[in-house]
């Protein structure tokens, strides 16, 4: 008794069955899919959502009436029923109903508006309908002879009855020869499929053979050539041959229409991606920015020159936008990459401005990691393509400020001075400022300490003068050691320091100080200015 129990098959449950059924649905396996929903429906007959699948099943395998039959059944008891709604608007669109397909795709997508499915049935059932009678914009009524006549018929409310001639009745079983070249165009590759099958009817020994499961080949070859047939049909009702002509013409049209208008439309869409970029990186994103950067540029590389002009400046630009916000991040070998890329694509395309800027950020990341010699070797090369006298200032102080860190004195007071000249000329007292602390800070590394004492004090009425209290605060401080040093008295300025501190500290303690993002005496500068990049 164990032993029979034990060989027994397992008992088969309606939910068993269902999820069996639907997986094997998802495979594409819809043959032994049917067989499960029909076990299912002996052991709950007419539960809806067996029959809304059993009749997605029929669907796939092209039986269209049954199809319909259950996907009726499904809403026998609830007309609201979604699924079935779907299967049946289905079922109808699939045998070239086109009217009652969207009426009932209409119904569905009132009740589940969230479900997708119903808005795009009831767009594939709209662009069908007005494939085969035409957009009402491309009708045009020409006033002529029996317009009138047909006026009077629908006032009268009679029906214009055409009568086909004698030579031109068809019997019910009769099909119309349709021309190869139509045939064609309407089942595309699988032309060529129908076309092998025909060639076997004329094989008779395999016609006359069967299959291994007793199925005779010739109805097998039958039964593809019809289902060819039937699609070929449905297909032709869904889109004529004459709506196919003219969507290749507007095609054509729209494509020579957008060729014209497509670099304005790049030019704005690049614009707009480039200013979120910068608003992401400046707003403390640089996250969202560097991933939007990298989208634009995969599109962007995308692109011939035709569409976007000045394509290999904006690659090279995203470029460098990358890096920013990898330095951002912190990332800072990807940083370098990044900024890399954007000088080999700028030399290969002959970019001097996106060279010289690449050099620049090159040179920031090489000082943010502390290799200040690949940073000087870096920006050393910039000095030649430098344009302006700010852009000078702050490059030669950078430079100045790399050869402080590595101990060499004489070429950090020599960028020093150069820095602090090219600052004068463009009379930018905060870039004089650093200048001098620069220049005084080489001084004293040489022991030139009377120098240094005497650019201190110029430092010092530098930063009294812009108001930048940190400054005032270490140059006394450091000018004060060195003229205890040298043994000296504290000068004029450091007096009037003091003094104004002192005043200072007699107002109200709780007033706001203004500072300067500046710090003067902090070995290098790693803050650039972001406006020359």
């Amino acid at each position: 008794g164990l032993a029979m129990a034990a060989e027994a098959p397992p008992v088969r449950t309606f939910p068993s069955l269902m999820t069996e059924g639907s997986l094997l649905l998802r495979r594409g396996e819809y043959g032994k899919a049917l067989v499960c929903f029909n076990n299912a429906l002996k052991l709950r007959e007419g539960d809806r959502n067996c029959l809304a699948a059993r009749s997605r099943c029929y669907l796939r395998l092209g039986d269209t009436h049954n199809s319909l039959q259950d996907a009726e059944a499904s809403l026998q008891d609830d007309k609201t029923f979604s699924k079935g709604l779907y299967q049946k608007a289905e079922a109808l669109y699939t045998m070239g109903d086109f009217e009652f397909a969207l009426v009932f795709y209409h119904r569905g997508y009132r009740l589940r508006p969230e479900l997708h499915k119903f808005r795009l049935g009831i767009e594939k059932c709209q662009e069908a309908i007005i494939n085969c009678i035409g957009a009402p914009s491309s009708v045009k009524l020409e006033n002529k002879g029996n317009l009138c006549f047909v006026s009077k018929q629908a006032e009268c409310k009679q029906k214009v009855q055409i009568k086909l001639a004698k030579n031109q009745k068809w019997t019910k079983n009769q099909k119309p020869v349709r021309n190869p070249k139509t045939e064609r165009e309407l089942l595309g590759e699988l032309y060529a499929d129908k076309a092998y099958l025909e060639k076997l009817l004329h094989d008779k020994d395999l016609m006359e053979s069967s299959t291994q499961q007793g199925v005779k080949v010739k109805d097998l070859v039958l039964g593809g050539i019809s289902y060819l047939e039937t699609r070929s049909e449905f297909w032709q009702q869904q889109k004529p041959i004459y709506a196919r002509v003219r969507e290749r013409k507007l095609r054509q049209q729209r494509w020579t229409r957008d060729k014209k208008q497509k670099p304005l439309e790049v030019g704005r869409y690049v614009g707009k991606a480039m200013e979120d970029i910068d608003m992401l990186l400046s707003s403390d994103s640089p996250e969202e920015s560097c991933k939007k950067a990298k989208r634009v540029l995969r599109k962007v590389q995308g692109w011939s020159e035709d569409e976007l002009p000045n394509r290999n400046e904006l690659i090279a630009d995203l470029y460098s936008r990358i890096g920013k916000a990898q330095l951002e991040m912190g990332q800072m070998e990807a940083a370098l990459q990044s900024h890399q890329m954007d000088l080999e694509f700028a030399r290969q395309h002959d970019l001097p401005d996106a060279v010289s800027r690449a050099l620049d950020n090159i040179g920031r990341v090489y000082a943010s990691t502390r290799r200040f010699q690949p940073a000087i070797d870096t920006w050393e090369k910039k000095i030649p393509m430098v344009k302006s006298n700010l852009e000078k200032t702050w490059l030669f102080h950078e430079i100045g400020r790399c050869y402080l860190e590595l101990d060499k004195a004489k070429a950090a007071q020599t960028y020093g001075q150069q820095s602090l000249q090219a600052a004068d000329e463009e009379g930018d007292a905060e870039w004089q400022l650093r200048a001098m602390i620069l220049v005084a800070q080489a001084q004293v590394r040489l022991k030139d300490y009377r120098p240094a004492i005497l650019t201190f004090e110029k430092a010092l009425d530098k930063a009294m003068l812009l108001h930048d209290e940190a400054a005032q605060k270490a140059i006394v401080t450091v000018s004060g050691l060195l003229q205890r040093t040298l043994g000296q008295q504290p000068s004029v300025s450091e007096q009037k320091f003091h003094g104004a501190a002192e005043r200072g500290r007699r107002r109200n303690s709780s007033e706001p100080r203004r500072y300067l993002s500046f710090a003067p005496l902090h070995p290098i500068n790693t803050t650039f200015s972001t406006s020359l990049s």
